[in-house]
């Protein structure tokens, strides 16, 4: 009988710390964002160019972070050169949409063709300077578009920055709209930058960056207009790009999305984690796409300039012959953005 109990109160004991056991891995678990079968062992990160450029840093940065402050939960790999989409980064957006891609660092000019409002960058000379920028995309402007975007099947997290594009050419120096005539220069895959060119009096050629740079090698276009962390990067005076003219015509902030799909399938706790990286790598982005352009600090154009580049600097007044050439562009434009958009985007810009 002293036997029997003494089994029995053994397999008792056994029960209860077995149940112990149970109750405590129940505990960790639920303590911890569950990796769940919904997270994916890897998510594609889509950029336009590698981290060589200061886009590029931002994504690879942005996804280093995610890995860190999720423990390895997320794991994101960048695809640069718009590979996912084939090099046609104006196919990024819808591929967003649809999933195929999960993240992205994303050009508001390349995203234009299926969202109208963010050609309200590509307004020519709307925004006169980096504090311009900011009073747009820290401001009701950049609110406003984010919560546009919020309905396309995306989540908008930060502003990254490409920059000013300016334009260069293997032909001569840029100082009027006279010096564009008959030039040949590649542009985005936008309509507003075809008609601004045109008014300009240069011949647009619409091209992916894939395409163009090639295209400027054997001299099939004359020039291209962008930002100069890419000129340098891509170090464009190889490809006979001698001439370089600072106009700061028009900007090109980046934004931080994810698929909204892939966003709700995550845990609160990861999507704090994943907003944060976000806008920690943005900041990051946006100084590295400032450095070296101010009086203060010229390394970059310094550098552009030690590689055999003329760089013409256009002063306020110099800008102003551009400016008249295409104010028919910019209201014909404007109406296409939104009137009361571009008008609180002025509004902000003035006040700033």
């Amino acid at each position: 009988m002293r036997h029997s109990q003494a089994g029995a109160a053994s397999r008792l004991a056994r029960t209860g710390a077995f149940a112990l056991l149970l109750a405590a891995v129940a505990a960790v678990t639920s303590a911890v964002p569950a990796m769940a079968a919904d997270y994916k062992a890897e998510y594609k990160l889509s950029t336009v160019v590698g981290e060589a450029f200061p886009w590029g840093f931002g994504g690879k940065r942005w996804a280093e972070l995610v890995r860190e402050k999720t423990d390895g939960r997320i794991n994101v790999k960048m695809y640069p050169g718009a590979a996912l989409v084939g090099g046609d980064q104006t196919k990024e957006f819808t591929a967003l949409r649809q999933g195929s891609i999960d993240f992205a660092v994303g050009s508001t000019i390349n995203w234009s063709p299926q969202v109208k409002e963010l050609n309200l960058f590509a307004l020519p000379f709307l925004m006169p300077d980096h504090k311009a920028i900011d009073a747009l995309t820290k401001g009701e402007v950049g609110k406003d578009l984010f919560k546009l975007l919020a309905t396309k099947d995306v989540v908008p997290l930060a502003w990254g920055e490409n920059g000013f594009r300016e334009v260069s050419n293997s032909k001569h120096a840029i100082r009027t709209p006279a010096d564009l005539k008959g030039l040949k220069i590649r542009v985005v895959g936008s309509p507003l930058f075809v008609d601004t060119m045109t008014a300009l009096g240069g011949n647009p050629a619409q091209m992916s960056w894939a395409d163009a740079q090639p295209a400027m090698a054997t001299k099939a276009v004359d020039g291209q207009e962008n930002p100069l962390g890419i000129f340098a990067a891509a170090k464009l005076h190889t490809v006979s790009q001698t001439n370089l003219t600072l106009w700061g015509y028009v900007a090109d902030p980046l934004i931080f999305v994810v698929n909204s799909k892939v966003w709700e399938s995550w845990s609160e706790a990861d999507r704090v984690a994943v907003r944060e990286a976000a806008e920690q790598a943005a900041v990051e982005e946006i100084a590295m796409a400032r450095k070296g352009l101010t009086a203060e600090d010229s390394s970059l154009i310094d550098q552009i300039k030690a590689n055999g580049v003329e760089v013409v600097t256009l002063t306020e007044a110099e800008k102003q012959p551009f400016q008249e050439a295409t104010k028919d562009v910019y209201a014909k434009w404007k109406k296409t953005v939104g009137e009361d958009l571009v008008n609180k985007a002025e509004a902000a810009i003035s006040a700033r």
